[in-house]
């Protein structure tokens, strides 16, 4: 595990050395590690937040601003969860200092704040911790009035984090579900509209419970679209999706949820369980939400470091989904057709994309995580496309630090890590039947170890979702044997 920095935004990575052997890979790590440093909440306050004496300025990343007066309310709390949550409270306490009068934030990641209380949880399944504290963010915002405004801080994460299960659902039915959930292939949008029905704060639950009081909602976005109502399970919005939306999700990913879970929602469809709060209900009167930070700040500021070094940057899109190991193919692709074409874009290039990839498990998976498999799967796909040595790097982190349940951030592969031995010359850390097989298992993370290629940098701070770089160099570069 690489070491703390002292300064919490800059991001460490293990054995940097030798995954940076030449300048294709070392460019490809700082493309990552500039974006991940970009979407840090130190750095994201710094950058869309400012205060004017009492004047509070919020800039959105779709360049909207919004202004508070915070000598006009009795009290300002802050309520929130999230991986990046209490890194997000303590920028945020920096700035306003004695304005704040309490609050409580939900997070896996924890530093110390003096005003806010930053309280312990888990991811990727909730945990009683993560319960109990849950109902602490609550109650900081029910204890709100009309006269107080509330800060609301969410970031990715925030749905496990958020754990407050409605009154008829226990602990473990909300971890079967969700477990069942990520291991299903089923969409953050999809899980998130299961969740909701399931919570007592999630949906715009938390906004009802703050009010009559104001809120300001500030997100860090890791899902596809930026949809505040997805983000954290959309705690402080209008819930677009229903209990009949909810079944529909598990019977389309043949999901077995526990009976509790089933009851529930199908006593919601027949409208014996109250729907959570809509478009339109007052207790979105005085609710503004912002994202101040997106997967799109990752990309811009991955996108300067390649334009930087004299490489050709584009994005390919921000909003990249579907099983990793098929989006993969698409992108080892595109760096195909940027080598023999020059199309879309001519080498030196560096390709660009975020979203979240997903996997679907079969009985008993492996090791490993989206990001973990979309490298093994460029890689494949790399080799098989011709000649090596090429120079073509892919890197796909999770921002966050943590991809899949393993403690690597993703993986640094090139068209070097597989192939079939090493009668072109090349050295190969991996054999083709070696990677298909861990493929095939969602076995990706001991494959990708044992050829030196997973990315491990520790908690990052922050949560954008999925990094992904493709360096295409303008020539071959390199000399010949592997890393």
């Amino acid at each position: 595990m690489p070491e703390q920095s002292d300064d919490d935004s800059t991001v460490t990575v293990a054995d940097r050395e030798g995954h940076a052997s030449d300048p294709a890979r070392e460019l490809a790590l700082d493309c990552v590690t500039a974006g991940i440093e970009a979407a840090h909440p130190a750095n994201v306050v710094e950058d869309a937040l400012s205060l004017d004496g009492d004047r509070l300025t919020v800039r959105s990343v779709d360049g909207t601003e919004t202004v508070r007066d915070l000598a006009t309310y009795d009290r300002v709390l802050v309520a929130g969860a999230g991986n990046a949550a209490g890194h997000f409270a303590a920028a945020v306490e920096r700035l306003l200092g004695d304005r704040v009068d309490g609050g409580a934030v939900v997070t896996d990641d924890p530093v110390e704040a003096e005003r806010i209380d930053v309280l312990p949880g888990d991811h990727p399944t909730p945990s009683e911790a993560g319960v109990e504290s849950a109902r602490a963010a609550r109650e900081v915002a029910g204890d709100a009035d009309e006269d107080d405004l509330v800060i609301g801080l969410l970031t990715g994460g925030g749905s496990a984090l958020l754990a407050a299960p409605a009154t008829e659902i226990d602990l473990d039915d909300l971890r079967e579900t969700t477990e069942a959930l990520l291991a299903s292939g089923a969409t953050i949008s999809e899980i998130n509209a299961v969740r909701k029905h399931l919570s007592a704060v999630k949906g715009g639950r938390l906004a009802r419970a703050a009010a009559p009081a104001d809120v300001l909602g500030l997100a860090i976005s890791d899902v596809t679209g930026d949809d505040p109502a997805v983000i954290a399970s959309g705690p402080l919005s209008p819930d677009p999706t229903t209990f009949a939306d909810a079944l529909a999700v598990l019977d389309r990913h043949g999901v077995d949820a526990p009976a509790a879970v089933t009851d529930r929602l199908e006593r919601g469809v027949a409208g014996a369980v109250a729907e959570t709060p809509k478009p339109g209900d007052p207790a979105f009167d005085g609710v503004d939400v912002r994202i101040v930070a997106s997967a799109r700040t990752a990309l811009n500021a991955a996108r300067e470091v390649a334009a930087d070094r004299r490489y050709e940057p584009l994005v390919l899109s921000s909003r990249v989904r579907g099983e990793a190991r098929e989006a993969a193919k698409t992108h080892a692709a595109v760096a195909e057709e940027c080598r023999a074409a020059g199309e879309p874009v001519a080498p030196p290039a560096v390709l660009l994309s975020a979203g979240e990839v997903t996997v679907t498990l079969g009985n008993d998976p492996g090791a490993g995580g989206p990001n973990q498999e979309f490298a093994l799967s460029a890689a494949l796909e790399l080799d098989a496309a011709g000649e090596a040595g090429d120079g073509v790097v892919v890197a796909s982190v999770d921002t966050d630090g943590i991809d899949g349940a393993t403690d690597a951030a993703g993986a640094l592969v090139d068209d070097r890590l597989v192939g079939d031995g090493a009668g072109d010359g090349v050295e190969r850390p991996l054999d083709r039947e070696t990677a298909e097989r861990a493929l095939d298992a969602h076995d990706a993370s001991p494959a990708l170890d044992a050829a030196g290629a997973l990315l491990r940098t520790g908690p990052t701070g922050t949560n954008v979702n999925d990094l992904r770089v493709s360096v295409i160099p303008a020539e071959k570069s390199r000399s010949e044997g592997t890393k």
